[in-house]
């Protein structure tokens, strides 16, 4: 297992700095499959720039991302300081086409087996886990 964190602030970092993140990380398990990565790694960087857009309303929102690579699985765990999301998690389905936003969720679902959010000790805490399909 692998265990690896990063805390960033925005503004000055935004999801370049998850993705260059995550990136290193992937160097160091060549062991996992480019589809697992690619959905993992997508599903990541949406979460990380909704709550970049959505959460810090102008003032700035501190994050950590724990990100645990096991033998049959990815998981990523984003804590944010912004103000609670005041909703509940649903399955969420694509909106219209025409849309010009509410993607965001729906899309990580699409990529991930599981999608939490919760709030504790006024932090928002979302948690992403999805099965590894195969090795390389």
């Amino acid at each position: 297992m692998t265990e690896r964190t990063l805390r960033f602030n925005t503004p000055a970092d935004d999801v370049d700095t998850v993705q260059d993140f995550l990136e290193a990380l992937w160097e160091e398990h060549d062991d996992v499959a480019a589809l697992d990565r690619m959905a993992f790694e997508t599903a990541i960087a949406e979460l990380a720039a909704n709550v970049i857009q959505h959460a810090d309303g102008g003032s700035g929102v501190t994050c950590v991302l724990t990100v645990d690579i096991e033998a049959d699985g990815l998981r990523a765990t984003l804590k944010d300081t912004a103000e609670a999301g005041g909703f509940a998690l649903r399955t969420v389905e694509m909106p219209d086409v025409l849309a010009e936003d509410g993607r965001g969720i729906a899309l990580i679902q699409a990529l991930v087996d599981d999608l939490a959010y919760d709030r504790v000790d006024g932090v928002n805490r979302w948690t992403i886990s999805r099965r590894r399909i195969s090795a390389v």
